[in-house]
């Protein structure tokens, strides 16, 4: 079968989209992702043949409506999901209007596509065909679909349909102790899908003193994560430990003339370097957060945003990590609780546990036959 995955614009999302989508290449089927422009590479490089759907970047949605006109950030947990159910929804616009024109000559049989990824479900009622959603982190992003309704009603009333599409299966991720008693969702593993590079010796090998990875995710940048990256760099001096930053190379250079020379930065695999860590230090992204989870480490988590702190103050209910805000994050603040989590070895059992619950869950390669059976069904072949 045919299989098209969805993607919409960040690295992380397209990374939460690869274990599956090498699961069904791998079982025989053809699969095609379509991501924004900036994403091919980051598709391609981990191992998705990959179309741009469109061509800008995410903050060309993000500050601008359908209209061009100018959008202002809004404060408050619900206000702010809902600004970011806008701006994926017009992503989403603007990707459907090409996958309707690819889709003429290379139709799928499945959609499969990422949360928030709005062009999947339209091109699936359009089609006619099923829909697959696929979380890519550990939240639930409720509200976003109030934000997305308005920016795609001229989609939604050319297709005849009152709401946004439900899908025919969700896929969730998150360890079973992360989440709300049999809410419908299939459960998967999730497995990372980092783009990789040349793997150094040190980063498999254990280091003689306690490793902390400190990241600010796959879309961080000299301006939006320098000064964060820097502080909690002099946070962590104060410890005996061993920092690593993995940052993308234009961040990564700008890093090398500001810290010590003992600080290793640069495109790193997060999946190769994470089961050599003794902590995490990062912004609360998706993907950070879920690798540390699957590699059993403690975190210490300073969400970006409002909205990406509901899912890692789970992490801290559950015992596996520390949650500052980034008014509280002060420099003895975060010296204060990275000290715990390295010393208190709660935290590290924790993390341990919730990392056998994760690897507990059917792998991509288990999900393979159900997605089969739903798209034979809906063929009427059964």
């Amino acid at each position: 079968m045919r299989v098209l995955f969805v993607g919409a614009g960040s690295p992380a999302i397209v990374f939460g989209l690869v274990p599956l989508a090498n699961a069904l290449r791998s079982n025989g089927h053809e699969v095609l992702a379509a991501v924004n422009r900036p994403s091919v590479p980051i598709a391609a490089g981990a191992g998705m043949p990959a179309v741009a759907m469109v061509e800008h970047d995410i903050w060309h949605y993000v500050w601008q409506d359908r209209a061009g006109n100018e959008r202002t950030f809004v404060e408050g947990y619900r206000e702010e999901l809902e600004f970011t159910g806008g701006w994926f929804a017009h992503l989403g616009a603007d990707g459907y209007e090409y996958l309707r024109a690819l889709t003429e000559h290379w139709r799928p049989d499945l959609v499969v596509g990422g949360r928030m990824c709005y062009a999947a479900p339209l091109l699936a009622a359009r089609l006619g065909v099923p829909h697959v959603q696929v979380a890519w982190d550990s939240g639930d992003w409720p509200w976003t679909d109030e934000g997305a309704r308005p920016v795609l009603a001229p989609e939604l009333q050319e297709l005849g349909l009152a709401d946004l599409p439900a899908p025919d299966v969700r896929i969730e991720i998150c360890p079973p102790a992360l989440r709300a008693p049999d809410d419908g969702a299939t459960l998967m593993r999730w497995t990372p899908g980092n783009l990789q590079k040349e793997v150094e010796p040190w980063m498999v090998t254990p280091p003689a003193r306690p490793r902390v990875c400190l990241t600010a995710g796959s879309r961080a940048s000299e301006e939006r994560s320098l000064d964060f990256l820097l502080a909690a760099v002099e946070s962590l001096r104060v410890l005996d430990v061993e920092i690593v930053i993995p940052a993308p190379e234009e961040l990564a250079a700008a890093l090398r003339e500001r810290v010590p020379d003992d600080v290793r930065t640069g495109w790193v695999p997060l999946d190769v370097l994470m089961p050599t860590c003794s902590l995490v230090v990062h912004h609360a992204g998706g993907a950070t957060t879920m690798t540390a989870v699957d590699a059993g480490v403690p975190q210490l988590a300073i969400p970006e945003t409002v909205a990406f702190g509901p899912p890692v103050q789970r992490l801290a209910d559950y015992g596996a990590a520390i949650v500052l805000s980034a008014a509280d994050a002060t420099a003895e603040a975060v010296a204060a609780a990275c000290g715990t989590l390295l010393t208190d070895e709660g935290y590290r059992e924790r993390a341990r546990q919730l990392a056998g619950q994760l690897h507990g869950l059917p792998t991509p390669f288990e999900i393979v036959p159900q997605l089969e059976k739903l798209v034979s069904e809906s063929a009427g072949d059964v």
